[in-house]
């Protein structure tokens, strides 16, 4: 007789649960456990704004989130260290392995079942107000899902797309969200409209930080960022079919709600707090149908800080400079360093740069404000200047920039139509910056030496446990 081999299992590696129970053994401090009660509105991210305003970042978990018995997970993606740890690497490196393992795509590991099958709720039982949504802002229409991670697949090819996109529960059965981005998913949307169809789709709330990464990718149409989270989990990512269109989602998701998206039918939705630091109601208004919600028995609720906080830029941002600075490197080889700053939220970016001769950091300047769409402004400075200091880079903008020799401007170019400065229709303008030093620049940086900088740190060292 043959023996029948056992059905797949899910790897514990790529369960959320246990990526962080391992996390909070290695790194107890950059863990805060929150065990009073928080209120639904507002409460979470107030914390998560003071602790930013106190120069911390680590991951929030609160047990206690009033009107809800589900525990709240957030701020996963505020530390750079944090994700590099994720990555197996120091923050030095952490655009080297970015690119490096999501180039090492995967592919996904179909099982018969996993944790998000455990509760599977179908037709006209599905609840959505059951959901434990908080509200981030003042501003906000109300609750808000932050942590929806759209999955769809081309009905010929199967090929996977992930995109992140904002959505607010309208009735038990429907969410309003916006595909503001117009990426592949409001491509795939339009290919929808033009066959007479709906565009069937699965929402994924909460699942590795790792998938979670992957859906921020910058990849091509017919990349599925499913294969690159496995790349990035250094194994196939294991998925289950979902009940109603048989969509291929984490075995180990939190949450995932099934449903399809009408392109002839629309919600109004809005406003939020977006990106940019401001309420946006900017927003295509579309319309989704929840036929099936999936979840775990012990789930809990992945949210993402919205607004210009440090997790909702990073998670976008890591991807991003990673894909820039290997492109900036390969094309210019002056480029040292490539930031986006908080400040600029995505629309400034810094370069760091070494001119073999001039005009080399103009060039690098135009290449990258002509490959991140998003982009409005790049100051570029000498190897000298930190780029992840503004007040440096602000100091090199006032000494060695002249306004009518140094700016390149652009006019009338597509960008982001969540910025409250550019067209109805995302339109800009964008600028570059030449903050280097120009080949008459004689003028001499003051420094202090090493060694007298350590002396300092010991006196001062010394001082301070005597209480002086």
């Amino acid at each position: 007789m043959t023996a029948v081999p056992p059905p797949p299992t899910v790897s514990r590696s790529q369960d959320l649960h246990d990526c962080l129970a391992s996390y909070r053994r290695e790194h107890p401090q950059d863990v805060l456990l929150v065990e009073e009660r928080v209120s639904a509105d507002q409460d979470v991210t107030a914390l998560v704004w003071e602790l930013a305003a106190r120069g911390r970042g680590p991951v929030v978990w609160c047990n206690d989130v009033e009107g809800h018995d589900t525990p709240l997970v957030t701020n996963l993606f505020a530390s750079r260290t944090r994700i590099a740890r994720w990555l197996g690497t120091e923050p030095a490196h952490l655009h080297e392995a970015y690119q490096q393992r999501s180039r090492q795509a995967w592919p996904m590991r179909e099982v018969d079942t996993g944790p998000v099958l455990d509760q599977v709720t179908l037709g006209d039982d599905v609840d959505l107000t059951a959901l434990p949504l908080i509200t981030h802002f003042e501003s906000d229409l109300g609750p808000y899902i932050t942590n929806g991670i759209v999955v769809a697949e081309d009905p010929v090819t199967g090929v996977g797309n992930l995109s992140y996109h904002r959505a607010v529960v309208l009735s038990p059965t429907t969410l309003g969200t916006s595909l503001h981005s117009r990426g592949d998913l409001w491509r795939m949307l339009q290919d929808a409209a033009d066959a007479a169809t709906t565009l069937p789709v699965a929402m994924v709330l909460g699942a590795h930080p790792l998938f979670m990464l992957a859906a921020s990718a910058r990849v091509p149409f017919h990349a599925d960022e499913r294969e690159i989270a496995g790349g990035l989990l250094g194994e196939g990512l294991e998925v289950v079919r979902t009940p109603v269109h048989g969509l291929r989602v984490p075995a180990s998701a939190e949450y995932v709600l099934e449903g399809v998206i009408d392109p002839r039918h629309h919600a109004e939705e809005g406003p939020f707090g977006e990106f940019s630091g401001y309420s946006s109601d900017r927003s295509t208004h579309n319309r989704l149908d929840v036929q099936a919600v999936l979840q775990r028995r012990d789930g809990l609720w992945v949210d993402v800080v919205g607004g210009n906080s440090d997790e909702h830029l990073n998670l976008a941002r890591v991807p991003r400079e990673a894909e820039m600075i290997e492109r900036l490197r390969e094309r210019f080889p002056c480029v040292i360093d490539v930031h986006y700053p908080r400040s600029g939220t995505h629309f400034h970016c810094y370069i760091s740069v070494r001119q073999r001769r001039p005009g080399e950091a103009r060039q690098a300047m135009l290449g990258l404000l002509g490959w991140d769409p998003y982009l409005k402004t790049v100051i570029a400075v000498d190897d000298d200047v930190d780029i992840t200091d503004d007040s440096d880079v602000l100091w090199s903008l006032a000494t060695r920039f002249q306004p009518a020799e140094d700016t390149v401007i652009l006019e009338r170019l597509p960008g982001s139509a969540l910025d409250p400065s550019s067209t109805p229709d995302g339109s800009t303008s964008r600028m570059g910056l030449d903050a280097t030093r120009g080949p008459s620049f004689s003028a001499v940086r003051i420094r202090i030496s090493a060694g007298a900088r350590a002396n300092a740190a010991r006196l001062l060292d010394s001082l301070l446990e005597r209480g002086t």
